[in-house]
């Protein structure tokens, strides 16, 4: 790590406040986020931990860091198999099936894959094991029914990521029917095989695992005992990131030395819910706003803090984007010279080694699109400012289009010799200074969603935020 750049701090949500981030490993890091539940397609706030955790290790990178990147998928629980039954399909077609899709929202979002990406359904094996090392260690008991619960009051740290009392949680637990637990704050490790449920062998009978464990297993499996950061939604601080520290430390791991949480996405000011029928779809967006906007649109918010959809505020995130590709048109071949004082790039990691401060990373890059529009508009050279904010803008996983492709949004559902000629006939127009129909060319092209920007080299085109038709 360059010691001319701020040192990394990290927002730790276990310790609620910023630390420096440190490393089992000098110049490596071992980054695990809890992923998607297969059994429908990417919502928003999946999104979110995407395209957040994603610019983490873009920075992380770009500071010449290796980093090993682990996104679990959790393949089987509940929630999946209750969806194969209500279709009638197999358990395995439809997680395969929302894999790939996942797969396809990721890419469109501009994530790089993980390093490691594994399933639940691979590493029953060693989820049996560490179960069993909590048996022997005393945290997890078999009541005899098939099942295999932790007892929660063993691990007198419970409750310290989540802020919570045993005497809190325990007012607003119970023991649901079937289930035969020493307290009711126990939760399972393992669950007894269910008719025409998938299950597997285990010491206590054929069973599938609790949603927990396998969260502890894997991070385990992929990163050993000891890794750097844990991160994920702020929906998982509580229970589900609380019982993978009991898991993993009652069975002799050190486990995360960071914890971060992303924020809750709002939908006009109201907490996305499936139960409120506000989530919107990742795909349903895509072809609408495309995937560089909203990852725009998710970054102008800080990681921690809420992040409020509305359409508005898809259009203004559509809006900055279009400036900053506006200012990296028509760049001129050749070498750019270096910058001996490049201080958007020093005010850009110092804001992204404050806890990944990406409202503030893009602010920098504003003020470098503006100097280099004042640079170019004033005949000054601006080749240099011009790429930089295009490798600035790679660190945050944007601004690496064709411009001409993001601004004329690929041309998609327009008559692209038909622009262009009107484009010849209104310049034409204007030549013999015929400005009536020069004038009528313009808003006709505007009413068709296509917006026309003149310059010294001439007049280009982008499609606007609205519906573009035919034209």
């Amino acid at each position: 790590m360059s010691e001319s750049l701020p040192p990394i701090h990290i927002h730790d949500s276990m310790e609620r406040r910023k630390l420096p981030l440190s490393l089992a490993q000098a110049g490596k890091v071992g980054l695990y986020v809890c992923g998607m539940t297969v059994y429908d397609y990417c919502h928003l706030g999946h999104a979110r931990v995407m395209v957040t955790f994603d610019t983490v290790v873009r920075y992380l990178r770009a500071r010449g860091l290796d980093v090993t990147y682990v996104r679990n998928i959790t393949d089987i629980d509940d929630k999946i198999i209750r969806r194969a039954a209500e279709r009638g399909e197999a358990l395995d077609t439809l997680t395969q099936r929302f894999i790939a899709a996942m797969h396809e929202d990721e890419t469109a979002l501009g994530c790089i894959p993980p390093t490691l990406e594994p399933r639940a359904t691979q590493h029953i094996g060693q989820m049996l094991a560490l179960i069993e090392t909590l048996v022997q260690r005393g945290h997890a008991y078999a009541p005899g029914n098939g099942d295999v619960y932790y007892a929660v009051r063993s691990f007198p740290a419970y409750g310290r990521l989540s802020g919570r009392s045993l005497e809190e949680l325990r007012s607003g637990a119970r023991v649901e029917p079937g289930e035969d637990k020493r307290d009711p704050l126990d939760f399972a490790l393992w669950k007894a095989a269910k008719p025409g449920e998938p299950a597997w062998d285990s010491p206590w009978g054929r069973g599938r695992p609790g949603w927990h464990i396998e969260c502890s297993a894997m991070s385990q499996e992929a990163l050993g005992c000891r890794f750097d950061i844990h991160g994920g939604g702020a929906d998982l601080q509580f229970p589900h990131h609380e019982n993978e520290i009991a898991q993993s430390q009652g069975a002799g791991c050190a486990f995360a030395q960071h914890w971060m949480h992303n924020g809750f996405v709002r939908i006009d000011e109201e907490k996305m819910s499936k139960s409120l029928g506000n989530f919107r779809l990742v795909r349903d967006l895509l072809p609408v706003y495309g995937g560089e906007v909203l990852r725009f649109f998710i970054l102008n918010s800080h990681y921690r803090s809420p992040l409020n959809f509305s359409e508005k505020v898809l259009e203004q995130a559509r809006s900055g984007l279009t400036r900053l590709y506006t200012a990296l048109r028509d760049l001129p071949e050749g070498e750019a010279a270096a910058l001996p004082e490049a201080s958007w790039s020093v005010d850009f990691h110092r804001a992204m080694a404050d806890d990944f401060n990406t409202p503030e990373a893009l602010a920098v890059l504003f003020d470098l699109a503006r100097e280099v529009n004042r640079r170019r508009d004033a005949g000054e050279a601006f080749l240099a400012q011009a790429r930089l904010l295009q490798d600035l803008g790679a660190v945050l996983g944007i601004l690496q289009q064709n411009p001409e492709d993001f601004l004329r949004g690929d041309a998609e559902g327009v008559d692209v010799e038909w622009v262009e000629a009107c484009i010849a006939a209104r310049a034409a127009a204007r030549r013999d200074r015929n400005f009536t129909e020069a004038d009528r060319l313009r808003r006709e092209l505007e009413g068709r969603g296509i917006l026309l920007e003149d310059g010294p080299g001439g007049t280009t085109w982008r499609q606007t935020g609205g519906t573009t038709g035919a034209v």
